[in-house]
């Protein structure tokens, strides 16, 4: 207090009560960067002006305040802890820092809500003083915020059904089999998929602002625009979701495997010696022939070799369990058939 004294005696300064409720401010223009804002719903947790952390003990006479400043607090590195503060007025810093708040509109993922937030925003620094809801939204920030959403939540959050799932299959396939069909195709996997957003996805979520909304995503036409025309074209020829058997029925191929396969019930592939195959002929498919109660009793990628071989014993363990199918004794001349005997038969 002395050399208080002595100071204001040289600077003739006339001695007068300090005015306390005015710390907060000098301290806010001695250490701009010190200003903090209390996190909303944490008790005496404050981010400062300059994007760091800060905090004061819960049972801190400031700890429920919207803005202190820091006076003095350690070097933590995710949060300082503050041993000196003073509380300072919104108005204040708004009256004698409006040089440096800026308006700024931002559109970003928001974690919380699961979908895009757009905001006007008045801020301080790191500090964001006050936010209105933006009702007008530009297209192109949004859609980009999105991808960002889904980019951060995952593949797993758009609607994959057994047709989209099935189509990225036959697609991989393709990729894989390259070298022998001489057609280059993408291979779509979750990393590429995910870092491709931009190109393939984002002409399909137009409008679209919450996770939730992906549920109306037509995810197969998305996928397909992956792929040319001419490549749309080849998938159909080199990897078709369906194949023929004798009987007429299309029944579906199953890429998700190391190799394509086919399920289908042992009675509609009589009469035919050759493997069905994929790729242009250069990949047979596997072959899982179904007993009628639609469970696997072989599993071949030969079926000349099959009903040369095998057949012989799947009749005889078959037969009796199901008298009323046909089991014909020379199964490259019977009739291929979907149905059970007629009585009588």
């Amino acid at each position: 207090k002395a050399a208080s004294r002595q100071l204001e005696k040289r600077l003739a300064i006339k001695e007068r009560p300090i005015d306390s409720d005015r710390a907060g401010m000098l301290l806010a223009l001695a250490y701009p960067d010190r200003i903090g804002k209390k996190r909303e719903g944490a008790i005496g947790r404050f981010l400062l002006a300059n994007g760091r952390g800060a905090r004061l003990e819960e049972q801190h006479s400031l700890a429920s305040e919207e803005y202190i400043v820091a006076a003095s607090l350690d070097g933590g590195d995710r949060e300082a802890r503050v041993y000196l503060a003073a509380p300072v007025d919104e108005s204040e810093l708004e009256r004698d820092f409006a040089d440096e708040i800026e308006e700024v509109e931002s559109v970003e993922w928001d974690d919380t809500i699961k979908g895009v937030a757009a905001r006007r925003q008045r801020r301080l620094w790191s500090l964001v003083l006050s936010e209105a809801r933006l009702t007008e939204l530009p297209e192109e920030k949004v859609v980009k915020a999105f991808l960002e959403g889904i980019r951060k939540s995952g593949l797993g959050v758009l609607p994959w059904d057994r047709a989209a799932e099935g189509l990225r299959e036959r697609i991989n396939f393709l990729s894989r089999v390259s070298g022998l069909t001489g057609v280059e195709f993408p291979s779509l996997t979750d990393e590429r998929l995910l870092e491709s957003l931009e190109g393939w996805l984002a002409p399909f979520v137009a409008g679209m602002t919450r996770l939730e909304h992906l549920k109306r995503l037509d995810l197969r036409a998305a996928l397909t625009s992956t792929l040319d025309r001419e490549r749309q074209k080849a998938l159909e020829r080199l990897a078709p979701s369906h194949i023929g058997v004798p009987t007429g029925s299309r029944i579906q191929i199953d890429y998700g495997g190391e190799r394509p396969s086919l399920s289908v019930r042992l009675q509609e592939m009589f009469g035919l010696a050759k493997t069905p195959s994929v790729a242009g002929g250069k990949v047979a498919l596997v072959v899982q022939l179904l007993s009628p109660a639609g469970r696997p009793v072989q599993v071949t990628d030969d079926l000349a070799g099959f009903w040369a071989r095998s057949y012989e014993l799947v009749k005889k363990e078959m037969k009796g369990r199901y008298p009323r199918h046909h089991w014909p004794d020379n199964p490259m001349e019977a009739e291929p058939t979907r149905r059970a005997k007629k009585k009588g038969e």
